[in-house]
């Protein structure tokens, strides 16, 4: 097929056309009835693990139905090998495990059932719960599983800590902050699970856990940082107990202001769930009453992400309305049709309000003159907005009005760019939540064995804050802030091609980012970056002609494409990349588009059942269930137009 359509590929229109309205009316079939969309967001057996855990901890009445519904979800994911996985089809991992078995022993499963013995042999066989993560840890010793010296020792003291010393809060993400001040102080008080049943699970460790030793680290954590840290560590472990009472109290005091300043409601601590649960015994702990407004919120906030249905239930890690109805609106104004603009414009009504234009939050402390303009990931997180959240809601809001008189939203979309800006680190990038945060040598502490303490600068983010610049006019020679963002992704690209993908699986998410900016901002399609992911992207198509990567490329020994099955998000990521590098005629974007035709159900969407987005590399996966939604629309979508206008260039920025 050429970039025009002939006389003669009717059909083949017709039927492109009718995939596109088809889901189309599907998708906005699916609003919510003041012009806004929120999908399911899923992650892995943990969440809902330390759900029904969080309950028996606090030692709450027992929601029988509710339990059932949870286990049925737990066992149906355990996988073949035994244990539980931190995403479908995935490896044993040790940590999922132990607290799917845990929460699954708590609800009542004989711990002789045959899934639970296979489950039990799995951990087992790994070196039993002791080798689980730092905060798998810290479960199990607040249910008192293993002594308190199996974690690593984080003095409440670090809120007196001066921002110049080596570790402070903010050197650290926002998630790491918001999870940590809580838990720092459980870790003073540790307090005991009330755990009414009183279920143990002394059967999976190998070792008496009072008698372990050594415990483990990070694959990450290497020599010198690693043994430099786990010696301060041992240190802290002898002077902690010795703490003066009145710094103690003081930092405790300190502790609790800080959450409650950023406590957010019924949207929860930094509205995730970590940080959520965290708050809410950090309240028990200090003896707050059931009936204060603070621990009613915090414990609604986690209500709030439950997913229950007929026959299984479980608990999501946050939820995604902002992103999810910024995505669809670009879907849909794809579409060009009326009654799908209509309902784009919608959506970003129902956005604008929720721009945060009157809270500095933690970002500020880097960036201390600027002005706040950007949009959280959820309903409501006002210290925490997302810089990759705001440049797609304002490329949304600007492609909506960019041709019309009125423009609505001028003013917000003004103070988006001001703010994502100003968010611009040194190197050029942009992280998701913090500017400048670079710290990387806080990745070896004990506590950070996931390796993710840290909001650095990334090509995806990066890559739609370039997007927006460009769309709104900014270009390489008028704007220093573009070019050195446009030099920064011409850095960062691998070897064979790709780009690292930090939210997204992976190197396709980060290709399909990456070439969407270099596109935006007028970089000459013959340049050498467009042809080396071009033949990236057509040497990893899969036979049936989509694509799909593997979330084990995050491995840290990574050697080139991990091959999956194909998906229709992924499939959708590769097409739209390869549109912006010009190559809507190349044979691979039609085996593309007839992939996903062909894969397309018949209520008009697609099914994904594999999890293709990231919370954090190799210890935290997402899949997000409107991805399937909504990008093979949107790919679908500019296939068709840019074959109607015979032309090669995509003119949005994403």
């Amino acid at each position: 097929m050429t970039a025009a359509l002939r006389a003669s590929d009717a059909p083949i229109a017709d039927a492109l056309e009718a995939s596109i309205q088809s889901a189309k009316h599907a998708l906005l079939d699916l609003g919510k009835a003041d012009g806004h969309w929120c999908f399911e967001l899923e992650a892995d057996t943990t969440i809902p693990a330390e759900y029904v855990l969080m309950r028996h901890f606090r030692a709450e009445p027992v929601d029988a139905e509710l339990e059932r519904k949870i286990a049925v979800y737990l066992r149906r994911m355990q996988g073949d090998h035994g244990g539980w996985p931190l995403f479908q089809d995935g490896a044993f991992n040790i940590s999922a495990s132990v607290k799917a078995y845990f929460a699954l022993k708590m609800i009542g499963d004989d711990i002789d059932a045959p899934h639970m013995a296979r489950a039990r042999a799995a951990i087992l066989a790994h070196g039993g719960a002791a080798t689980s993560n730092v905060f798998t840890r810290s479960l199990l010793a607040l249910y008192g599983q293993i002594p308190w010296h199996g974690v690593p020792v984080m003095p409440v003291e670090i809120m007196l800590l001066p921002s110049w010393f080596p570790f402070h809060l903010d050197k650290i993400s926002y998630w790491g902050r918001t999870v940590l001040v809580p838990l720092l102080v459980l870790m003073t008080y540790k307090p005991c699970a009330k755990n009414p049943k009183d279920i143990h699970i002394q059967e999976l460790f190998t070792t008496p856990p009072e008698e372990v030793k050594v415990w483990p680290k990070g694959e990450h954590q290497t020599w010198p940082w690693a043994h430099i840290f786990g010696e301060i560590d041992k240190l802290l472990r002898l002077l902690e107990p010795h703490m003066p009472k009145r710094s103690r109290d003081y930092s405790v005091q300190l502790a609790e202001r800080w959450t409650t300043e950023r406590l957010n409601g019924v949207d929860g601590l930094g509205a995730i769930f970590p940080a959520m649960v965290n708050s809410l015994l950090m309240y028990d702990a200090l003896g707050i009453p059931e009936t204060d407004q603070r621990v009613k919120d915090a414990r609604e906030s986690i209500e709030r992400l439950l997913v229950v249905n007929e026959t299984e239930a479980y608990c999501q890690p946050c939820v995604s309305p902002v992103w999810d109805t910024s995505l669809v609106a670009h879907a849909l104004l794809e579409t060009g049709d009326a009654d799908a603009r209509e309902k784009a414009r919608a959506a970003c009504d129902w956005l604008a309000p929720l721009q945060v234009l009157d809270v500095k939050g933690d970002w500020a402390v880097q960036r201390p003159d600027l002005r706040p303009g950007g949009w959280a990931f959820q309903y409501a997180n006002a210290h925490y907005p997302d810089v990759d959240d705001t440049a797609v809601v304002a490329t949304a809001m600007d492609r909506l009005t960019s041709a019309e008189e009125k423009k609505p939203y001028a003013e917000r979309i003004a103070r988006a760019k001001e703010w994502v800006v100003g968010m611009q680190s040194k190197n050029g990038g942009w992280g998701a939540f913090d500017a400048d945060n670079v710290y990387h040598y806080l990745n070896h502490i004990p506590f950070a064995d996931h390796g993710a303490l840290l909001d650095p600068p990334t090509v995806d983010v990066s890559a739609r804050c370039i997007s927006m610049l460009a769309q709104l006019g900014d270009t390489m020679e008028s704007s220093e802030c573009v070019r050195r963002g446009v030099d920064y992704l011409l850095r960062e690209q691998e070897k064979d091609g790709s780009w690292f993908g930090r939210w997204g699986a992976n190197y396709i998410y980060g290709a399909w980012s990456a070439l969407c900016a270099l596109n935006a901002v007028g970089l000459p399609h013959e340049h050498e970056s467009y042809r080396r992911a071009v033949d990236w992207l057509v040497s990893i198509q899969n036979a049936d002609g989509g694509w799909g990567e593997d979330l084990a490329s995050y491995k840290l020994d990574y050697k080139g494409y991990e091959p999956a099955p194909s998906t229709s998000s992924q499939t959708a990521w590769a097409l739209l990349g390869l549109m912006a590098a010009g190559e809507v005629d190349h044979p691979a974007v039609a085996r593309g588009v007839a992939y996903l035709q062909a894969t397309q159900a018949q209520d008009g969407l697609w099914n994904e059942p594999r999890f293709t987005a990231t919370g954090f590399p190799r210890v935290f996966y997402l899949r997000y269930h409107g991805y399937r939604k909504f990008f093979p629309l949107w790919a679908l979508a500019r296939y068709r137009n840019l074959l109607q206008t015979n032309s090669k260039l995509v003119q949005v920025g994403l």
